[in-house]
């Protein structure tokens, strides 16, 4: 296997890009000793208290939404309590990149943590529906601008070759963080008040805004005026992004639950949306755009543009597998949601060694292609074995049928963003490193959406099986089924209607997981494709730590 370059062609002293025909000044990139100091890692330990706030609170929620829901009086209004986190932790990650490139990242990071810690206090100090919305919203921007930043970050501290190891740390306290979320969460309602699901970020992010203010400092542009940096900014793209996500979200949330899919109120904001992304891709690669928040000149080779695609893909797979593994052990198993967050903690452990044999085997040898081929085949059997779950599968069943796919995906996932960034250059690190946490914050939004449409789709065909009981029929037709899936529902029936409900479930979650073996052997089949690009073992940087000596010699890893 080969190791090839396809990455832009770059004059030494320039920096000129040459991709897609576009030349684009930039300044000389300053060559780094790769040094672990204290501060290092102190500013590594600000990054993962960072994680550890984004992906507590994207499940934290799930548990104790119901009790939030009835002390609030939500109505139909709840499915936005986590939709609106979603969205928002999207649309910003590509503004992000752009804004820390412009004013620093020590700057950024410090407003997007105050801004999640903000929104922290206004959802759990929320006295009616709007202001948990709002508060959720604010949160969403600062989880969005944190998992851009913290790739950013260690782009500028950490050779290409050498950063899958962080990575994957922060990958796996993002996995525990959304392991341990629905337990948490279970646990906070019971005891507590549901208002401290969203109090309990609040010492976290001070002790992430206290680590960053005092350890984050780099260089940047200080002489450059505010307004010229702001006249920079990409406004009409990221405007449309912004527009086109929500269009494509409102559908996706509406869809199944308060409108059919053949529905215009469905379809028209769908294709609005997704005519508005095809929208933002020709208005980045046009002329009109001086300094696109996303160029397409990262894309500009087959390697980068397969690794996209196949992070949309593996990104819907892991909320694919983390919302719909835990309908099984509620809707067949019955189990109560605590329960269920604790039946898929092997999902996280064992992906731990996964992403340690990616981590390790690409700062080792740098070689990234094999991890994806098999990653992927893995994925891929994995998914397609939940299929055999049924209400009799023993403990060691489900914990064994864990195991591939946690591996598959800790393998991938841990190697997809320095695979990506080694076919640009280092100038364009932060871009890239945004728009891969956009386009992976963008495919979590289709992992629930899709299979939650399959789920409603043969549980509403499968329904015409419950004879017993017309009421226990009707609630799982005209896409109510996804809402039904739980413990509480399925024992408020007796037998047999109980068994004939747990029997829709269990053979609508195998057509979910049946279904879903197709994304991955998609991506199984794209890798084949990727070129190995030479991870470069040399850290370049405009953005180094202030006090390091700008002659210092670049230590190869």
């Amino acid at each position: 296997m080969d190791i090839a370059s396809e990455a832009p062609e770059a004059t030494a002293n320039t920096g000129t890009h040459r991709s897609l025909d576009v030349k684009i000044e930039s300044k000389p990139q300053t060559q780094y000793a790769y040094n672990q100091d204290y501060r290092f890692w102190c500013i590594i330990t600000a990054l993962y208290t960072m994680q550890v706030l984004c992906s507590l609170e994207n499940t934290v929620v799930v548990t104790s939404l119901p009790t939030i829901v009835k002390q609030l009086d939500l109505g139909s209004s709840y499915i936005w309590v986590t939709n609106v986190f979603f969205l928002t932790t999207s649309v910003v990650q590509p503004l992000t990149g752009q804004l820390a490139g412009l004013f620093g990242r020590r700057h950024v990071a410090l407003a997007v943590v105050a801004l999640y810690t903000l929104g922290s206090g206004l959802a759990g100090g929320a006295n009616g529906p709007a202001m948990l919305i709002a508060g959720r919203a604010v949160q969403g921007t600062g989880s969005g601008g944190m998992t851009a930043i913290m790739g950013i970050v260690i782009s500028d501290l950490v050779p290409l070759r050498l950063r899958s190891s962080y990575q994957a740390i922060l990958a796996m306290t993002y996995a525990i963080g959304m392991a341990i979320g629905p337990i948490v969460g279970g646990a906070i309602v019971e005891d507590t008040t549901w208002r401290w699901v969203f109090y309990i970020n609040l010492p976290v992010g001070s002790v992430s805004l206290i680590l960053l203010w005092l350890f984050l400092r780099v260089k940047w542009d200080k002489e450059s005026k505010i307004w010229n940096k702001l006249k920079r900014i990409d406004v009409a793209g990221n405007g449309l992004l912004v527009a086109s996500t929500v269009s494509v979200l409102i559908a996706l949330t509406w869809a199944g639950s308060v409108y059919p899919w053949s529905s215009y109120h469905i379809l028209a904001p769908l294709i609005i949306g997704l005519v508005g992304l095809i929208g933002f891709v020709c208005l980045e690669g046009s002329s009109w755009v001086p300094e696109p928040v996303m160029p397409l000149r990262l894309f500009a080779n087959r390697t980068s543009a397969v690794i996209f695609a196949n992070t949309f893909i593996v990104s819907m797979l892991n909320y694919w597998i983390f919302f719909f593994l835990p309908l099984y052990f509620q809707a067949v198993q019955l189990s109560t949601p605590t329960r269920s967050g604790v039946q898929i903690l092997p999902i996280t452990l064992i992906a731990v060694p996964g992403a340690a044999v990616g981590a390790v085997a690409l700062s080792k040898w740098g070689r990234y292609k094999l991890l994806h081929i098999i990653g992927f085949a893995f994925l891929t059997a994995g998914i397609g074995t939940f299929s055999v779950l049924d209400r009799n599968s023993s403990t060691a069943k489900w914990v064994c049928l864990q195991i591939l796919p946690s591996v598959g995906a800790g393998m991938i996932l841990d190697t997809l963003l320095p695979a990506f960034q080694a076919g640009v250059e280092e100038i364009d690190s932060a871009a890239a490193a945004a728009s891969w946490s956009f386009i992976r914050s963008f495919g979590n939004i289709w992992g629930v959406a899709i299979p939650a449409a399959i789920f409603n789709i043969y549980s509403s065909q499968y329904a015409a099986d419950i004879v017993t009981d017309p009421t226990a029929r009707l609630s799982l037709q005209n896409g109510g089924a996804y809402s039904s899936a739980t413990r509480d529902f399925v024992e408020s029936f007796s037998e047999p209607t109980r068994g004939q409900i747990i029997d829709v479930f269990t053979r609508s979650l195998s057509k979910v997981f049946l279904i879903g073996i197709t994304f991955p052997a998609i991506s199984f089949i794209l890798s084949f494709v990727e070129r190995e690009v030479k991870l470069r073992t040399v850290l370049e940087t405009e953005f180094g730590l202030e006090d390091r000596n700008s002659t210092k010699y670049s230590r190869k890893a």
